[in-house]
């Protein structure tokens, strides 16, 4: 994979503190108090566990571009709870039929068919809550603006689009334009408007704003590839969630399609394009993004 661009110790420092204050807002914002025990469940899903890339993503956009930092926390939190969500339903058995999440059982294993669809339904809203704040503290133009951007992402043009091509392609042979984009649709959406919304709590030239679309979307989408390639390498202790799960379900996949090296060859030249797109936007405090993409490409989980 692409070499850090960035010191490597500032990076890890920066990524620890950034998922620290992430952690305490979603506990913050994901109540325990909802009835009926679906505040536990949702809490369940949300906290103690996962990368935080989404929450990376929009933070460190939004620093690139000078943006208000509190609605870069709200946007972050809010990218992060629908993809919680998602995993909450992706889990359940009329779709993948999981068992192992973040290391731990799915939030429907443990709590309930019945109560997981709520504790997703309920995350999904709140996501939306988070962004128009009682207080005044994001505008009601940016509000409105981020709203869109995150629901374009997990409606059907994105997230759930792409959900639904994953369950219709069960058993079929896709090739690289047709798995690419539905990958761009499933998992990239969310990544790219990750991105976007960080961008958005600044005020970013059209230009620059195309770049940083662009890298969104070659980091949404090798971050899929590896995800194939770590589906085949890595075993569920490592992953947090069940290893080789896609063959077994004989879910068309990148190594499935071209091969386990040029699935990882072909992760890195996508890489290679994030880098660029950066390297064109003519923005300046970049390190981090790049630095994003590096660990995107060289994660083991």
């Amino acid at each position: 994979m692409n070499a850090a661009r960035f010191n490597p110790q500032a990076f890890a420092a920066w990524r620890e503190q950034q998922q620290q204050a992430v952690e305490q807002a979603l506990s913050a914002w994901v109540s325990g108090d909802a009835p009926a025990g679906l505040g536990e469940a949702m809490r369940y899903a949300v906290l103690d566990g996962g990368k935080r890339l989404r929450p990376l993503l929009a933070l460190a956009t939004s620093e690139a571009v000078n943006g208000a930092a509190t609605a870069a926390m709200r946007a972050a939190c809010a990218a992060e709870l629908i993809h919680a969500y998602s995993l909450v339903h992706d889990d359940m058995p009329c779709m993948d039929n999981d068992v192992l999440r973040r290391g731990k059982p799915t939030v429907h294993v443990r709590f309930g068919e019945a109560q997981a669809l709520l504790a997703g339904d309920a995350l999904q809203a709140l996501a939306f809550e988070v962004l128009v704040p009682a207080d005044g503290s994001v505008s009601p133009v940016l509000s409105a603006r981020l709203c869109r951007l995150l629901a374009l992402s997990a409606g059907a043009a994105g997230m759930a689009g792409g959900q639904a091509v994953d369950l219709a392609s069960v058993g079929s042979a896709l090739g690289l334009e047709a798995l690419s984009s539905m990958h761009r649709m499933k998992t990239g959406a969310l990544l790219q408007a990750s991105v976007m919304m960080g961008a958005a709590t600044g005020d970013v030239p059209d230009q620059a704003l195309d770049q940083l679309a662009r890298y969104g979307a070659c980091v949404g989408l090798a971050f899929q590839v590896v995800d194939d390639v770590l589906d085949v390498t890595a075993d569920s202790a490592t992953l947090g969630k069940t290893a080789g799960k896609d063959a077994a379900a004989e879910k068309p996949t990148f190594v499935s399609l071209m091969g386990l090296a040029p699935a990882q060859a072909y992760a890195d030249r996508v890489l290679d394009e994030a880098h660029d797109a950066l390297l064109s936007s003519g923005l300046t405090r970049l390190d981090t993004l790049h630095a994003l993409a590096d660990w995107v490409g060289r994660r083991h989980s």
